[in-house]
């Protein structure tokens, strides 16, 4: 076989049209060997070029579909942080395709002999694990984008909607039966009229890195079916192709992609850099920990067998590192320049905010992120939280990110069990101007939503008392134990239609919150369709019944609803202001958002600070800036929001004629109030309901 030097960039397997160039980093490797694999035979190929820590070579006639893995030789020396066996075949870190699932039966993937003990990784295992090792594939980059074009919605404009490939269209009747669950079923026509017609402009992605799945899930027949334990930052995941594994699953994810931007759609890829798949000191060896253990993973400074967890799986990537840091934007930019998506969620990023060991908001992470002329440029979420101390960091994250808003779930679902502050509601509903506004960003920084994949579904929050996470074989000991969740007391299924009754209006009651907040709203997949899970708020590992979508079973009139609440944001946008609410008046003389009490009157401090389960709000339409190149004042109707958390009716009486002289019902979650009411009327509104009326 012909060998050349090659080139030390890019990183990864990159194929030219005439071979390919194979580079990997290692600071601490004393040397590299590259597998290919061609049916059942191995050939290695030492890696004798090294420049600036880069293991490189080029391979004439070496192309598309080739399989290929790393040996990498170095000490095995837990204590001193080093974990080398070039016994084991490890995954490209840059790899662009990943062939499939780790074999479990098929070798020992742990670089140790496993003895039960916590010390059994201070001995070397020699059995090799080839078979066992999923291989990686060079690819063809080549994709015909046509004129695809980055829908660029604004973030005003902007409704998410959280899916998982799979579980999206697994049960669709309308997919072809092959392409169900795949990146193809979720470019198929029913999966895109069903977002068109509901009016998301963006879809948020579980993780598409390529998964490798945790040993003790496959000893009880399990999966990590939401995919947070990502072996491969630029390879989409395997499984999730309909079309073949040696490359077309780049090809069919691209597909996808190029198919949501023709509807109009997003694609925002949720991302985990915070740690990866191969767990803490008794972890398999996949990839990053045979490759240089001390460059990618944060060790305990005085005990460099044992990793920092900020993440609750047993590691910590260490973004501190440079060449670890390029890894995370050489990930982020290949998906946008490359694969064209829209933006990124950011699991745990408080975790990538460490410097050393405090999140800083000014680490070398963020400042990377905010020159990079390409990611810079897209939607950048934070879910502002992480495991280690201090890692609570919501309404800490800078300007360009927007942030998942964990208050303005916390505080929803306080006010609607009737319990909590209603000055927090009235400051999560208005934008939570409070966490935000004083670095200089806007209402959009806040991601607001009220049930996420990591929780119960919006049926089962007004569902259940406790959780039912039986099926995940912990004795449901997992999962979280929020007891947010409110239903009167009534657990589970019931046939008392009063019952039943209540379960549906508070379901839309918090759906119509949210979609009515300042902010972008993030709505779950499937919380328009009813979706229950049994229970389960932790289905992290459940990939069946319980975490597919019921599409057969679809309650039509939430979905119906729904589409209207996005509608009626898409119309009005007086609903997404580009600028916080403040309660001062204007040109008109009113305020743009104006507090009352039932009678009427306006809120006082006494009223905002007592244990009170109503409230009512006016909504200015007039002089809202709109979020143009120009900025020119625009007009809106005007709406009152009248909110009764109580278990009785509450009759509200509207404000004087200075606010208004007729008003119209636009929505009701509840009872429907006369539909035309003056000035000074009383209005019904029935226990746990909201009206919103508009002004005529």
């Amino acid at each position: 076989m012909e060998i050349w030097p090659g080139r030390p960039f890019p990183l990864g397997a990159t194929w030219d049209g005439e071979g390919t160039n194979f580079a990997l980093f290692s600071e601490h490797a004393e040397r590299v060997e590259l597998c290919l694999f061609d049916a059942e035979s191995e050939t290695r190929v030492h890696l004798r070029d090294v420049t600036a820590h880069n293991f490189h070579a080029y391979l004439p006639g070496v192309g598309p579909g080739q399989r290929y893995g790393f040996r990498v030789h170095g000490p095995y020396d837990p204590g001193a942080g080093h974990r080398f066996n070039p016994h084991k075949l490890l995954v490209d870190p840059y790899a662009k395709a990943i062939e499939g699932p780790i074999e479990w039966e098929r070798g020992n993937v742990l670089p140790y002999v496993p003895d039960g003990s916590e010390n059994a990784d201070l001995e070397l295992d020699d059995s090799d694990d080839a078979d066992a090792i999923p291989k990686c594939v060079v690819v063809d980059p080549f994709f015909e984008w046509e004129d695809d074009a980055p829908p660029e919605t604004p973030w005003h404009d902007t409704v998410i909607y959280e899916a998982h490939v799979k579980g999206f269209t697994r049960l669709h009747p309308e997919i072809r039966d092959d392409l169900r669950g795949t990146y193809a079923a979720l470019a198929s026509e029913p999966a895109i009229a069903h977002l068109k017609e509901l009016g998301v402009t963006a879809v948020e992605l579980l993780p598409i890195h390529h998964i490798a799945d945790e040993g003790f899930l496959h000893d009880l027949g399990l999966t990590n079916y939401w995919g947070y334990s990502s072996i491969g930052f630029l390879a989409p995941h395997a499984l999730y192709a309909a079309t073949g594994t040696r490359g077309e699953q780049v090809l069919e994810f691209k597909g996808m992609v190029k198919a949501l931007h023709r509807a109009g759609i997003e694609v925002i890829l949720d991302v985990v850099y915070n740690h990866t798949a191969e767990g803490n000191h008794l972890g398999p060896m996949l990839s990053f920990r045979g490759v240089d253990n001390r460059s990618y993973y944060r060790l305990v400074p005085d005990d460099l067998r044992h990793y920092m967890d900020f993440t609750g799986t047993g590691n910590s990537l260490n973004p501190v590192h440079p060449s670890v840091l390029r890894l995370i934007m050489d990930s982020l930019r290949y998906f946008v320049l490359e694969c064209h998506v829209d933006g990124f969620r950011f699991d745990l990023a408080s975790a990538l905010a460490r410097e050393f060991y405090d999140v800083d908001r000014l680490s070398t992470f963020f400042d990377t992120i905010h020159q990079d002329p390409v990611i810079s440029q897209v939607k950048l979420i934070a879910e502002p939280w992480d495991v280690g101390p201090g890692g609570y960091q919501v309404g800490n994250f800078p300007v360009l990110w927007a942030e998942w808003n964990g208050k303005y779930r916390d505080s929803m679902r306080d006010f609607w069990r009737g319990q909590g502050s209603v000055g927090e509601f009235a400051q999560r509903f208005t934008g939570s101007a409070d966490l935000y506004q004083s670095n200089g960003r806007d209402p959009f920084a806040s991601i607001n939503f009220v049930t996420a994949h990591d929780g119960f579904t919006l049926r089962d929050l007004v569902s259940y008392n406790e959780k039912h996470n039986e099926a995940n074989g912990e004795e449901s000991r997992d999962g979280s134990d929020d007891n947010r969740s409110w239903n009167h007391g009534v657990e589970g299924p019931t046939d008392d239609a009063a019952v039943l009754a209540l379960r549906a209006r508070q379901q839309r009651n918090f759906l119509a919150t949210l979609f009515l907040s300042q902010g972008v709203p993030m709505l779950l997949g499937g919380d328009e369709l009813g979706r229950t899970q049994g229970g389960n708020n932790n289905a992290w590992c459940q990939d069946n019944e319980i975490s597919w979508f019921d599409w057969e079973g679809a309650d039509g009139e939430l979905r119906e609803f729904v589409r209207r609440l996005i509608a009626l944001r898409r119309e009005h946008p007086v609903f997404r202001r580009g600028s916080f609410l403040s309660g001062s008046a204007g040109v008109s003389g009113l305020p743009d958002v104006w507090w009352f009490r039932p009678d009427g009157r306006r809120m006082t401090q006494r009223d905002w600070t007592a244990e009170t389960k109503t409230l009512g709000a006016f909504l200015n339409g007039g002089e809202i800036r709109a979020q143009t190149e120009r900025g020119e004042p625009i007009e809106d109707d005007s709406f009152l929001l009248l909110f009764n958390a109580k278990s009785k009716p509450v009759v509200f009486t509207l404000p004087t004629r200075r606010f208004g002289a007729w008003w119209e019902v636009e929505l009701a979650t509840g009872d429907t109030p006369p539909e035309r009411l003056g000035a000074r009327a009383l209005v019904p509104v029935q226990e746990h309901s909201l009206v919103l009326l508009r002004r005529v």
